[in-house]
């Protein structure tokens, strides 16, 4: 048996070679990230013995290895991704010395995967891959958009601080509508009937002829200033707001068809949208490879931390190791969870009848709601109340 040890990096890649008799194939050697190094990669692994088993393993380095993935994969090799930190935790036990290079770093990779069950990816990886790439684009846009609202704020704050307290501090279609199409106080006081009629339209009847009036008359008492600098900032950052508000919407549209296309079994759990169901697939990837609702939970990193030492023995807070995009959704869906679904909504009220704070009881309707993912998804059945226990 041959264990492969990758090193990766953005524009090379160190490998090592062992058998499982600890036995050195070639010492370390560099391939670049290009068509060249891999070629090179490629006549080294059908060089080996082919009647034995190869096994190749690297660390999750964000996009860096994707390209090198697909090549191995069409290439017919199999390959197991894993968390640095494990790696880091193996380097600290086999020395006490502070040296690391990469030429080290591959060699620990080779001699810890023989030391651990052997994991591939599954073959397919790309399309979970894709899913997880344009989630965590939209995340990325959602806190765009969001940090655009901000500095919104922050003008109104100087030309007309008494618009969003008016609007009871949110941005609502009717108060977007008033920016885009007058944005200042002095244009806002010289608000029609026209006028009113166009935001009668949009609030859909919710705006009053009085609610009109009372901003008329905020605007023109206002004790902002009206300033062309400030005027300009509030322009481009509308502009800069809707932008990112069209590109979340188109994002969400080929997620949500991505992720129906797919149809996990989680989708069929009460509270539980698409763009949710969306990230816990393209997060978790092939559940195949966890054994059990803790590993999940672990992956996650909401896992409680625990020290015992001789007579010392307590629990700590959450690890929060893991992937953040997971644990920030997972943790998000509790509110619909105990809202739409009659199971969680009483295990939630059981934990809270036995003390715990809201966010204690939150993380164990988390807990329980892996353990039913992790169920769903092993036996291939869809969401059943009844079945639970």
């Amino acid at each position: 048996m041959y264990f492969v040890g990758i090193d990766i990096s953005k524009f090379k890649h160190d490998c090592f070679i062992t058998t499982e008799s600890g036995e050195f194939v070639t010492n370390s050697f560099s391939i670049k990230n290009d068509n060249d190094g891999f070629q090179k990669l490629l006549s080294i692994l059908t060089s080996l013995d082919h009647t034995q088993e190869i096994r190749i393993g690297f660390e999750a380095t964000a996009h860096y290895a994707l390209n090198l993935k697909l090549f191995l994969e069409k290439a017919h090799y199999s390959f197991m991704e894993f968390n640095p930190v494990l790696l880091a935790k193996f380097n600290k036990s086999q020395t006490l010395r502070r040296t690391k290079t990469d030429a080290i770093d591959c060699t620990s990779i080779a001699r810890w995967l023989m030391t651990v069950e052997y994991k591939p990816c599954s073959v397919g990886f790309y399309h979970t891959y894709s899913l997880k790439s344009l989630t965590r684009l939209r995340d990325t846009l959602v806190k765009q958009r969001s940090f655009y609202i901000v500095k919104i704020t922050n003008v109104l704050d100087h030309t007309f601080p008494e618009f969003k307290p008016f609007f009871k501090n949110r941005f609502s279609k009717t108060a977007l509508y008033l920016l885009e199409t007058y944005g200042s106080a002095e244009k806002m006081a010289r608000m029609n009937s026209a006028s009113y009629e166009n935001l009668h339209k949009i609030s859909r009847g919710k705006f009053s002829m009085q609610k009109f009036l009372k901003l008329k008359d905020l605007a023109a008492n206002t004790v902002g200033e009206s300033n062309e600098i400030f005027l300009s900032q509030l322009n481009s950052l509308m502009n800069l707001y809707k932008q990112s508000c069209v590109e979340v919407a188109s994002l969400e549209q080929q997620i949500i068809s991505l992720i129906e296309e797919i149809n996990p079994h989680t989708l069929s759990i009460p509270g539980i949208g698409p763009l949710s169901a969306a990230v816990i697939y393209a997060e978790y990837g092939e559940l195949s490879k966890f054994d059990s609702p803790s590993q999940m939970l672990s992956f996650a990193g909401l896992e409680p931390g625990y020290y015992q030492s001789g007579t010392s023995e307590y629990g700590g807070h959450m690890v929060k190791r893991g992937s953040s995009h997971l644990r920030f959704t997972l943790m998000n869906l509790c509110i619909p969870l105990i809202q739409y679904n009659m199971v969680f909504a009483e295990y939630y009220a059981k934990k809270k009848n036995e003390g715990k704070p809201h966010r204690v009881a939150c993380s164990h309707v988390i807990k329980k709601l892996i353990r039913v993912i992790f169920t769903l998804e092993k036996n291939d059945m869809d969401f059943d109340p009844l079945k639970l226990r």
